[in-house]
């Protein structure tokens, strides 16, 4: 399914179920974020203590093991890993704190711009030069080593981590945290939300469907493929926005969302920069972790510590803007990304130059 009727069909099922999701109570423009999710779930963990958004998100949870069910069902499940896992990690928590900023992942990039929030305008242009840059490293060399084999139980710890969460959540819900106000109070039914992450797992791992990986291919190969999965999504949102009378054009008063676009473009550029040299958006590193790769574990990993950081040390920013530790956070990782990107690409030519200087 990894061709073009693949990703317009997931294109299409993550739009028209975003909107459900927030028909049935998720928070406006955000039916389906895996940022936001990630971070709430987080809070509904108690690994940060922001009483504004902790909520155990099934849709995150159903993500993992819907691709893990199809990629076991399809004999594709398998576990590699040991590629660079700390560089992984620290992009992840980089990846997340960009997010943070611009308040949404790639996926809510469309889902605000079919709603008509040109805010999202901004961050896209952000994204899309984020990904440049981190594609031109790709292009010139910069590589994050060669995962290998590893023991099929090893690729299967995040999603029976990820199943033993759902199923106490759904037994013993009182051992977690929940928001009373604000985006983490907002939600849809359990089973609505577990579905319809399970669905969209199951569509993503078999479409291969990145939005990152979307802008990569077309500035490297000129390939429209990925890329028109998003189109679809802001289509699909604009017209159900329109529909349901949810559809505001502008970029004040727009939910959950700030109008800095300074930041609104520097933290998507920086989610969009680790996300290229990661080979994979948020949405693309759940569904990899689900059929069995390690590596991406750790991404997901460090995403989830990236989103406790943020919310508490006051670096996420909210409706009102970014804070002042945000804009720190965001420069010291422009520098910090740009640190690694030159270590590990200069250490390949050096590599390569000391091969070529043996062989002759």
């Amino acid at each position: 399914m990894g061709n073009r009727g693949g990703i317009l069909l997931t294109g299409l099922i993550i739009g028209v179920f975003a909107l459900i999701l927030t028909q049935f109570g998720n928070p406006p423009n955000m039916g389906l974020c895996i940022a936001c999710f990630l971070r709430d779930t987080v809070g509904g963990l108690g690994l940060h203590k922001a009483k504004l958004v902790q909520y155990i998100r099934p849709e995150i949870l159903g993500i993992v093991l819907g691709a893990f069910g199809v990629s076991v069902g399809t004999k594709e499940y398998k576990a590699t890993g040991g590629s660079n896992r700390i560089m992984r990690f620290i992009l992840g928590f980089l990846m997340m704190i960009g997010m943070l900023i611009f308040l949404g992942c790639p996926l809510r990039v469309a889902l605000r711009l079919g709603a008509g929030d040109l805010n999202a305008f901004v961050g896209f242009l952000g994204l899309f030069a984020g990904v440049g840059v981190g594609t031109l490293f790709i292009k010139f060399g910069f590589s994050m080593g060669k995962a290998s084999n590893e023991p099929r139980w090893t690729g299967a710890i995040l999603p029976n981590i990820a199943l033993i969460i759902l199923v106490i959540f759904l037994i013993i819900p009182s051992l977690f945290y929940y928001s009373k106000t604000g985006p983490g109070s907002m939600h849809a039914p359990v089973l609505i939300s577990l579905a319809a992450g399970l669905v969209v797992g199951v569509i993503a791992q078999r479409s291969r469907f990145c939005m990152a990986g979307g802008i990569r291919d077309l500035i490297l190969f000129r390939n429209f493929n990925l890329i028109l999965g998003f189109f679809v999504i802001v289509l699909v949102t604009m017209v159900g926005s329109l529909v349901m009378g949810n559809f505001k054009l502008g970029f004040t008063g727009q939910p959950i969302a700030h109008t800095e676009a300074l930041w609104n473009f520097l933290g998507l550029a920086l989610a969009g920069w680790s996300a290229a040299l990661l080979g994979g958006c948020p949405l693309r590193q759940l569904v990899l972790t689900g059929q069995g790769n390690t590596d991406s574990a750790v991404t997901v990993l460090g995403l989830m510590v990236g989103a406790a950081v943020a919310h508490s040390f006051n670096i996420a920013a909210s409706a009102k803007g970014v804070t002042l530790y945000g804009q720190y956070a965001v420069i010291a990782g422009f520098v910090l990304i740009t640190a690694l990107s030159l270590a590990i690409y200069y250490n390949k030519v050096n590599v390569r130059g000391s091969e070529t200087h043996a062989s002759n």
